[in-house]
């Protein structure tokens, strides 16, 4: 299991040559949110097109590279194109709050966590309530619920079922801190 947020900010390289495509920017989600791609850094301050590798030619997923199958695997993608995001598109996963069916606040995602090569669905999530809640308390994590039917990833907020209050868990000290190198 990965953080996604472990991922941004890693090059792309091809097997074959060793050539670098970029670096990851964000991921891509479809509408059941699982990972479907990766947008890589742009060069332009304003450019309204980027580089995407769609999930299926991604090789590797490691802790210092994500290794690709070839350059034909980068496409260039309008960015209204992109649909559902983690954190660059109008519908993005991060920040959005995360509330039960009873209508009691979870807090706001800050990252996801899924299994690279098993489909890529989400299997967790990290949660802040803010920045000063988060250095007196900690994150919160929470498992995803099982069944596309118990939880609904919409385009303002992620709807779980009320036992998600009683699930959630302190994110351990490791799996808190981001990836310093």
């Amino acid at each position: 299991m990965i953080k996604l947020q472990q991922l941004i900010g890693l090059p792309v390289l091809v097997i074959h040559s060793g050539k670098r495509e970029g670096t990851i920017k964000d991921a891509i989600f479809d509408s059941h949110w699982n990972v479907t791609g990766l947008v890589l850094e742009s060069n332009g301050w304003f450019a309204n097109v980027v580089k995407t590798v769609d999930w299926n030619a991604v090789l590797t997923c490691g802790i210092d590279a994500i290794i690709i199958s070839d350059e034909a695997a980068v496409q260039k993608t309008k960015l209204e194109q992109l649909g559902r995001t983690f954190c660059t598109s109008k519908v993005q996963l991060k920040g959005m709050p995360m509330v039960t069916v009873h209508g009691v606040m979870l807090g706001q995602v800050s990252d996801v966590y899924f299994h690279p090569f098993m489909g890529t669905p989400i299997v967790g999530f990290e949660l802040t309530d803010g920045f000063i809640s988060d250095l007196m308390e900690g994150r919160k994590w929470l498992r995803a619920p099982e069944g596309s039917d118990a939880v609904l990833l919409g385009e303002d907020a992620i709807i779980v079922p009320a036992v998600s209050e009683a699930e959630l868990e302190p994110v351990a000290a490791s799996n808190s801190k981001n990836r310093e190198k």
